[in-house]
C-alpha cells in the first residue's frame, strides 16, 4: 500500500470513529492554498455544537514517533489557515459557532481523537 492509500484508509477508519463516538462528518479533503483539512467535523462538545477541524495521523508503529507528534506547530498554523479558508468559502460568520481543532491518532489498529488538540 502506498502512501496515499494509506492516508485514505486513515481518514476512513477515522471518519468510522468520529460516527461512532457520535460526531457527524460535514466535509472531507478540502483544499485551500497551502494544503489540505483532512475532515471537518460538527461534534455536541460541553454542551454546544462545534466545528472542528481534524487532521488524521497514521503511523504502523511507533518507529516515527507517536502519530500526534507529527502535528507540528507549523503545520498547526496550516490547519488554522485552512479552518478561515474553509468558514470563508462556507460563509460561516467569525465566532458565530465554536470551533475546535482536533487530531485522530492511529497507531496500528488502535484509534484516538484527541479533542481540542491545538488551539488557534
Amino acid at each position: 500500500m502506498n502512501t496515499r492509500e494509506k492516508g485514505k484508509r486513515g481518514e476512513e477508519l477515522a471518519a468510522e470513529h468520529i460516527r461512532t463516538m457520535g460526531g457527524r462528518i460535514k466535509d472531507s479533503n478540502f483544499y485551500f492554498k497551502g494544503g489540505e483539512i483532512d475532515l471537518v467535523v460538527e461534534d455536541r462538545w460541553l454542551n454546544e455544537n462545534w466545528l472542528c477541524f481534524v487532521e488524521v495521523k497514521l503511523r504502523d508503529d511507533l518507529e516515527a514517533g507517536y502519530p500526534e507528534e507529527a502535528v507540528t506547530p507549523a503545520k498547526q498554523k496550516k490547519i488554522i489557515k485552512g479552518a478561515l479558508a474553509y468558514m470563508n468559502y462556507k460563509k460561516i460568520p467569525s465566532g458565530s459557532v465554536p470551533v475546535r481543532f482536533d487530531v485522530v491518532a492511529i497507531l496500528g489498529n488502535e484509534v484516538k481523537w484527541i479533542k481540542n488538540a491545538f488551539t488557534a
